[in-house]
């Protein structure tokens, strides 16, 4: 297993990895997939254009032998018979370019999809250090693989090569007894009989390749725990800071509570546990709103803060638990504890108003 700073490489490459070496253009890709599908590409289409190309090389051949006793050579003679030369080569060879320029397209598309990044084209100067490049060359396992597969091709293709010409090289002693149009039809077929068999081997070759490049991406790809860690960080944010400014949001959050205990009506306490301080505006509000709660520590706070400011404080259990587990700050009371809360906001009410009566007598 690969090592990074002494640690294994034992995570699958996340989504984002993957996402930023497509964009580099590190992706699995196989050049020998891409090289069947230009050879095949081009094999195929001039199979099917064979014919064609026959009567084409036949009528320019016969043309220009027949031509070669009475032709008279100079400069307009020459200028003419190279723009022949190049509107045929041309108009032989340009369907065979366009199918494998589009082949050859399809066939890259194919493998890794379409993603149009200028990351790749960026200049990178560590690339021009030639210690690395050696190194690349002669000690990388990449470099190995790929001298490994050109001396297997050079030496299957020269096996083909070698029996296959053996034979056409006896059959070109009968050339002499056939017309020009058979003997290009014999070098074709000869040819087609070389290349189809190369094909197979080609085939066989690129589907090996492409499966190893796969493999030998995902190795490539994955990822250490620390580096798995560090890319959540990235994208999450540091748990450490996130739960600092959790921590912070949530002191403000209860110094804006504490500020609005002072302006409630009552705090229903159970009394050491739960503190709920609820305010009601008969005017405006449709039922009494949670103001302010707490459990333990902070429901001490909630009360000391209320008998500072003349807050009545009512104790009970039932009620407080209650209200505390099934509200939050700035909730409207539960439709089912309304009674239990008016009744207690009826009494306050009832009391506040005969302290004002007795002040005023």
């Amino acid at each position: 297993m690969a090592e990074v700073d002494g640690q294994e490489k034992t995570e699958q490459a996340t989504s984002k990895k993957l996402s930023d070496s497509r964009d580099k253009g590190q992706v699995a890709k196989s050049m020998e997939l891409n090289s069947l599908s230009v050879f095949g590409s081009g094999l195929i289409i001039i199979y099917l254009i064979k014919n064609f190309m026959g009567v084409k090389f036949h009528d320019f051949s016969v043309e220009l032998l027949g031509s070669m006793e009475k032709l008279d050579v100079n400069k307009t003679i020459l200028q003419t018979y190279f723009l022949k030369w190049v509107l045929f080569f041309f108009t032989i060879i340009s369907p065979i370019l366009i199918v494998i320029l589009v082949v050859s397209l399809v066939t890259n598309i194919a493998q890794v999809g379409f993603k149009f990044s200028t990351h790749a084209l960026k200049p990178e100067f560590g690339k021009f250090n030639p210690l690395k490049g050696l190194k690349n060359i002669f000690f990388s396992t990449r470099s190995s693989v790929e001298i490994l597969k050109s001396i297997a091709k050079i030496f299957i293709i020269g096996l083909f090569t070698y029996f296959l010409l053996e034979k056409i090289i006896k059959d070109t002693t009968l050339l002499v007894q056939l017309t020009l149009e058979e003997t290009i039809a014999f070098m074709i077929d000869a040819a087609f009989s070389l290349v189809w068999k190369i094909v197979l081997f080609f085939v066989a070759l690129a589907g090996i390749d492409f499966a190893f490049q796969k493999f030998k991406f995902k190795k490539d790809m994955m990822m250490t725990k620390q580096e798995v860690k560090e890319e959540f960080k990235q994208q999450e944010g540091d748990p450490h800071i996130k739960a600092r400014i959790r921590r912070q949001m949530l002191s403000m959050a209860r110094k804006r509570m504490m500020k609005d205990v002072p302006k409630a009506d009552v705090v229903i306490t159970n009394p050491t546990h739960f503190a709920v301080a609820i305010k009601y505006e008969i005017n405006s509000d449709s039922a009494p709103k949670v103001v302010a709660k707490g459990m333990d520590e902070l429901a001490q706070r909630i009360k000391k803060v209320a008998l500072e400011n003349n807050v009545p404080i009512h104790e009970d259990k039932e009620l407080a638990r209650a209200l505390y587990k099934s509200t939050e700050v700035g909730d409207l009371i539960p439709t089912k504890l309304f009674k239990a809360v008016a009744q207690i906001l009826a009494y306050i009410f009832q009391m506040k108003k005969l302290k004002k009566k007795k002040s005023i007598v």
